[in-house]
C-alpha cells in the first residue's frame, strides 16, 4: 500500500498579536480523503509531535467543508492527529508522497526546522513527490539538495499571493510574505487569480496556491504518482 506523510506546523500564534494560529483543516482534510480513498496509508507528523493547533477560523462558516467534518467525526484520523509524531523521529524511507498543509503557523516554524529540511531533502532524493498548499510552500525553504541549492531553485512553485495575505490584514504580522521568500530563493513563483483554484506542478514538486487549491494538488500528487519515476 502506498503511504504519504504528511508534516503540520506546531505553531499557535500569528505573531505578537496575541491571535491564535496553526495550520488550516481543508488543507489538512481534503488531501487526506483523497488519498485515503484512493487506497494510500496517510500519517501524520508535525515540527514538535502531539497535537498540532489549528486555526479556528478554518472550522468556520465556508471554511467547514465536508470534509473537515468527515475528518472530525473519524475516531481514527482524529486520533492521528491528536499524536502525531515528531518530525525529527520520522524517517523518509518508504514515504511516496510528503505533503505540507498549509495555515498561517507554517511561517514560523517550517522555514526554519533542520529536522523537515533533511527529511524532505532525502524524500526528493529518493524520488517521493513532495506536495504542499498555501503557506505550506513555506516549508520548501527549509530543504537544500546534496549541492546546497534550494529545492524550490529553478522549479515552478505556487502559494499564497502577496494580494492574498494583503486581504487577510496579516501582511505586516507574518515574518515574510510567502510569494517574495520563494522568488529570493530561485523559484519561479506562479500564480492565478486570488482565492481561486490554482496548482502547479513541475515533476514531482507539486504546490497550490490558496485552501481552495487543495483538492487540485490531491488530484496531480495522485496522478505523478501513476507516472513512472521521474527527476
Amino acid at each position: 500500500m502506498p503511504r504519504a506523510l504528511f508534516i503540520l506546523t506546531s505553531h499557535a500564534h500569528l505573531g505578537d498579536s496575541g491571535k491564535p494560529t496553526g495550520f488550516y483543516w481543508e488543507e489538512l482534510a481534503t488531501p487526506y480523503w483523497a488519498l485515503s480513498d484512493a487506497g494510500w496509508t496517510v500519517e501524520l507528523a508535525s515540527i514538535r509531535g502531539g497535537e498540532p493547533p489549528a486555526d479556528p477560523a478554518s472550522a468556520e462558516g465556508d471554511a467547514l467543508n465536508d470534509d473537515v467534518r468527515r475528518f472530525m467525526a473519524d475516531e481514527a484520523a482524529m486520533n492521528r492527529l491528536r499524536h502525531t509524531e515528531k518530525v525529527e523521529n520520522v524517517a523518509a524511507s518508504g514515504c511516496d508522497i510528503v505533503f505540507l498543509p498549509g495555515g498561517h503557523g507554517t511561517m514560523w516554524d517550517l522555514p526554519d526546522s533542520a529536522p523537515l529540511g533533511r527529511l524532505l531533502a532525502d524524500a526528493w532524493q529518493s524520488g517521493a513527490i513532495i506536495g504542499a498548499v498555501c503557506h505550506g510552500p513555506a516549508g520548501l525553504l527549509a530543504a537544500r539538495l546534496p549541492d546546497g541549492r534550494a529545492l524550490v531553485t529553478g522549479r515552478r512553485v505556487a502559494g499564497f499571493t502577496n494580494s492574498e495575505e494583503d486581504a487577510v490584514g496579516l501582511s505586516d504580522i507574518v515574518p515574510f510574505l510567502l510569494a517574495d521568500r520563494l522568488k529570493a530563493a530561485g523559484a519561479e513563483y506562479h500564480h492565478g487569480p486570488d482565492w481561486q483554484p490554482f496548482a502547479i506542478a513541475d515533476g514531482r514538486l507539486i504546490t497550490g496556491q490558496n485552501p481552495a487549491s487543495s483538492a487540485e494538488v490531491a488530484r496531480l500528487m495522485l496522478e505523478a504518482a501513476r507516472r513512472p519515476a521521474m527527476p
